[in-house]
Parts: structure tokens; C-alpha cells; sequence
């Protein structure tokens, strides 16, 4: 078994700077990379398991079915490469039918990380596991010294690109194609456009999951900044806005009212939201553009109920 974990603190955006910036701003926002403490780990777990949040379930079945044809167009990989693992469990279907030598997987999140790594380094004792606790959306390429030598897979399941706008999108994807290297593939998952109504459940659970995962930030920046939040203060606020394509996710401030965080004060009015979170959706021919701005080349497709897997090339 080998198994290599690095921490790179020094790395890593500060969550101190970024939250003073986005509440600057107007209008206020956070980054939805900070819903990923232990917490919002847990409760996003949760969120996969709601049944009006089919994405994830979608797009195991997807992968399950699909898995002897996308493992055909893929051939032979050296390295699978997946920025923003999280627990590391998608990432193991293309383990068996890929037979990697290398899995390097990367998230935000150092701890629960690291945990899900050596479990994966344990069930699959000739397999070298390397996991780096980074902020990849801010340093991609500090993953690249790590990286052995060989064919490279970069792995984005889940929709994750869906949380950046167009122009982003394309950036990040660009940053792909370069840590895959000139031989290099991108396989991708992606929620494709749906009824409004179906989308605007699926983030507004029932069960109320999609909600405190919304105010877990909040309890967060009280916990780490020394924040005042009052969480009954905020409102879960999500829709789907069809003419930009995206799902919007927001806290509103139920009563006019200031807030110190880090030692800073900024005022709320009433009704005022903070934004926390863009979802996109794309057509497979949206999603194509994007990519082939950022270089990559079509090489395969697979859909199902509503959900989209994408391999690309860099050739």
C-alpha cells in the first residue's frame, strides 16, 4: 500500500479574506467552496440522499451502466486525477475498470480527505494514492510536481462545474487540459436543463436538508471569524432563474440587522440576500462550446433521466 498525504495551508484562499471581501460587496456573496466544513460535508451527503435531489443518484446509475463504454473510449490511464474528491467515492467505479497505477485526488476539505484516501489506498493495495489538501480553484497548478509521469485522467463528476459562471467555466476547464497534460483526457458529469419545477425541488428538499446545509456557512463563519450570525436571522432562499440557466441560491435577511465578523461590522437590510451559491445547467451543445474554448476535443457522450457524462480529449 502506498498512501502520501500533503497539506498545503500556505496554499489555500483565506477564508477570513474572502468573506470580508464578499460581504463588502454588492451584491454580498461567499464562495461555495466554504460550505465544505465537517458539517456541510456530512449534510451534503445528506443532500445526495433526498429524493428530490436525483443528481448524484443519476449519475451513479449513469456510470454503472455505462461504465464498459466509457472505460473503452478512455483506453489506458497511468494517473486519475480528481480536484475536489470529497469522500472519494465516485472516483472507485473508474478505479476497477480503469486499473490505474496512480489515483491522485485533491479537495479543500484536508481532513475528511485524507480519511476517505487511505480507505482507498487500503482496498486497493497496488495502488499509489496521493491526496493534497488545497484549494485547487486557486492553486491547480501547485497539484502538477505531484503528479507521476504518464497518461493522465482528470475526473469532475457531479455537476460541480455548474457552480461557475460561463467565463469561469471555460478558465477552470483550460486549467484541466494543462494538469492532463498534451495526451491528457477530461471526464466530466454535468445536470442538463429540465423542468424548472424539478429543478427548483430538488434544492428545496422537504426535509429541509438543502436548507441548513445553506445556514451551516453561517454557524461556520460564527465558529471560525467569530461571526454573530443569527441563524433564525436567514432564509434559505433557491430558484431556478431559466433565463440565465442556473439555479440561485441565497440567505435573505429576515429583519433589518448588523453583523461583526473578524472584528468587522456590515449591515443587512430587510429582504437583502447574501449569495452563496450559482447552479448551472447546460445543453450537451452549451457545454461543448465551453469545453472546445478551453481546448478540449469531444470523444464520447452519455445521458441519462437528465444528467450528461462527457469524454474529452486534448489531441
Amino acid at each position: 500500500m502506498s498512501f502520501t498525504f500533503q497539506d498545503f495551508p500556505a496554499a489555500r484562499n483565506d477564508l477570513r479574506a474572502d468573506v470580508l471581501a464578499g460581504l463588502a460587496a454588492n451584491p454580498k456573496a461567499i464562495p461555495p467552496k466554504y460550505f465544505y466544513d465537517e458539517s456541510g460535508c456530512r449534510l451534503f451527503e445528506a443532500i445526495c440522499a433526498q429524493p428530490e435531489y436525483a443528481l448524484c443518484r443519476t449519475e451513479q446509475t449513469l456510470m454503472a451502466a455505462r461504465l464498459p463504454d466509457i472505460a473503452t473510449a478512455i483506453g489506458e490511464v497511468d494517473c486519475l486525477v480528481e480536484p475536489g474528491a470529497g469522500d472519494c467515492i465516485k472516483v472507485r467505479l473508474l478505479l476497477d475498470a480503469l486499473h490505474p497505477t496512480h489515483l491522485t485526488v485533491i479537495d479543500i476539505a484536508g481532513g475528511p480527505l485524507a480519511a476517505a484516501a487511505q480507505a482507498v489506498s487500503r482496498d486497493y493495495p497496488k495502488l499509489a494514492v496521493t491526496a493534497l489538501a488545497m484549494d485547487f480553484l486557486s492553486d491547480l497548478e501547485a497539484a502538477a510536481p505531484w503528479l507521476p509521469a504518464g497518461r493522465r485522467l482528470v475526473y469532475y463528476p457531479g455537476s460541480s462545474i455548474g457552480n461557475f459562471p460561463p467565463d469561469a467555466a471555460t478558465a477552470l476547464l483550460a486549467r484541466f487540459r494543462q494538469l492532463a497534460g498534451a495526451a491528457g483526457q477530461l471526464l466530466i458529469g454535468f445536470d442538463l436543463k429540465k423542468d424548472p419545477q424539478q429543478l427548483h425541488a430538488a434544492y428545496n428538499d422537504a426535509a429541509g436538508i438543502t436548507a441548513a446545509f445553506n445556514l451551516n456557512l453561517l454557524a461556520r463563519l460564527n465558529r471560525e471569524l467569530g461571526a454573530d450570525f443569527d441563524l433564525a436571522g436567514f432564509r434559505h432562499y433557491a430558484f431556478y432563474n431559466p433565463v440565465e440557466g442556473r439555479i440561485e441560491m441565497h440567505l435573505v435577511s429576515l429583519a433589518e440587522q448588523d453583523v461583526t465578523v473578524a472584528g468587522e461590522r456590515f449591515h443587512f437590510a430587510l429582504g437583502e440576500t447574501l449569495h452563496t451559491e450559482h447552479s448551472y445547467k447546460f445543453r450537451c451543445d452549451e457545454f461543448g462550446i465551453l469545453a472546445s474554448r478551453a481546448g478540449w476535443h469531444l470523444a464520447g457522450e452519455w445521458q441519462q433521466d437528465g444528467f450528461a457524462v462527457q469524454l474529452y480529449d486534448s489531441r
